[in-house]
């Protein structure tokens, strides 16, 4: 019936749909054994700066979660597996009038359907300096900054969102750009948008996982319904990114009010099937499910070593 339903009425299938990640997450953890459930950060209301100048005439930041590549840091490539060595603790800013070779190894992106072979799916900083060349944007700010991805939401709201803040203030940024990868990573940068949105600098904030933005309820928000890693457009792809960060732009400078989001007319591809595979448990056998506690659980003492390390 759904099936004919679908032919005759032109339907989508029925799972074509934003995936939940914070449920999809949920499940796969409790199927490798860990039942006690993570608690996503979650508000009902969003601050709301509103733009204090025109876009043409304001300091844009940029904020990642990509880690900068660090040759003594295991594999980091394209495609590499989840590196948690490669991970950082704190924050770091780096020099927007040059390039950097960011990667996002240490996250959970979605390995199945990209690669991570081109940054600027992730990381828009070349799109951000031609529109500042083209005057869309006044001028990029002379830091960009990298938001650690962090489980602890106290971690996040009390340490790296104020450091964060006072770089920009430093740097008398006017605006940000956010840019997430993975499921915490989304978490992370809704509550460093929240800060600086409560603090003066209006935020948008460009990712993947729509329903841990908006649980967390960010100010603005442009939703690509990409796999995880894509939050700046599609890998080798100039015009889906300059059009992703147009995009975003427009919704800083349009949106009526705090929890505005806006969903990108680009689609991954015409088939949705990849929706069905990020940390889908049920698509894994007992072995799998075995195999990838075990990694896990190495991960986790590589990341607690580093976490004591850079205490």
């Amino acid at each position: 019936m759904t099936a004919a339903s679908n032919d005759q009425f032109g339907f989508a299938p029925d799972d074509d749909v934003p995936i939940r990640y914070m449920q999809r997450t949920r499940d796969y953890y409790a199927a490798i054994g860990y039942t006690t459930p993570y608690r996503w950060a979650h508000y009902a209301e969003a601050p709301f700066q509103p733009l204090k100048k025109p876009l043409t005439q304001s300091r844009v930041a940029l904020i990642t979660t990509a880690a900068p590549f660090d040759p003594a840091k295991g594999d980091q490539g394209p495609g590499a597996r989840y590196n948690g060595g490669a991970k950082f603790y704190a924050v770091y800013d780096g020099d927007t009038s040059r390039d950097h070779d960011l990667r996002i190894s240490h996250i959970a992106y979605d390995r199945v359907h990209t690669k991570a072979d081109d940054s600027g799916s992730w990381f828009p900083l070349p799109q951000l300096r031609r529109l500042a060349n083209e005057r869309r944007i006044g001028e990029v700010a002379p830091r960009f900054f990298g938001a650690p991805t962090n489980r602890s939401h106290r971690v996040t709201i009390d340490t790296d969102a104020p450091e964060i803040l006072a770089r920009c203030k430093a740097d008398n940024v006017d605006a940000a750009v956010l840019v997430p990868n993975c499921p915490v990573c989304h978490q992370t940068i809704s509550l460093v948008a929240r800060h600086l949105e409560a603090n003066g600098i209006s935020t948008v904030v460009m990712g993947c996982a729509k329903d841990i933005v908006e649980h967390a309820a960010v100010p603005r928000f442009l939703f690509s319904d990409f796999p995880l890693g894509n939050s700046a457009g599609k890998p080798h792809d100039s015009a889906s990114q300059a059009f992703t960060l147009e995009l975003a732009l427009r919704v800083l400078e349009t949106a009526p009010g705090p929890q505005t989001t806006v969903q990108s007319p680009l689609r991954w591809s015409a088939d949705a099937a990849w929706k069905r595979d990020y940390s889908n448990a049920d698509a894994l056998s007992a072995e799998e499910l075995v195999r990838l506690r075990r990694e896990f659980d190495a991960q986790k003492e590589i990341a607690r070593g580093l976490r004591e390390s850079a205490a």
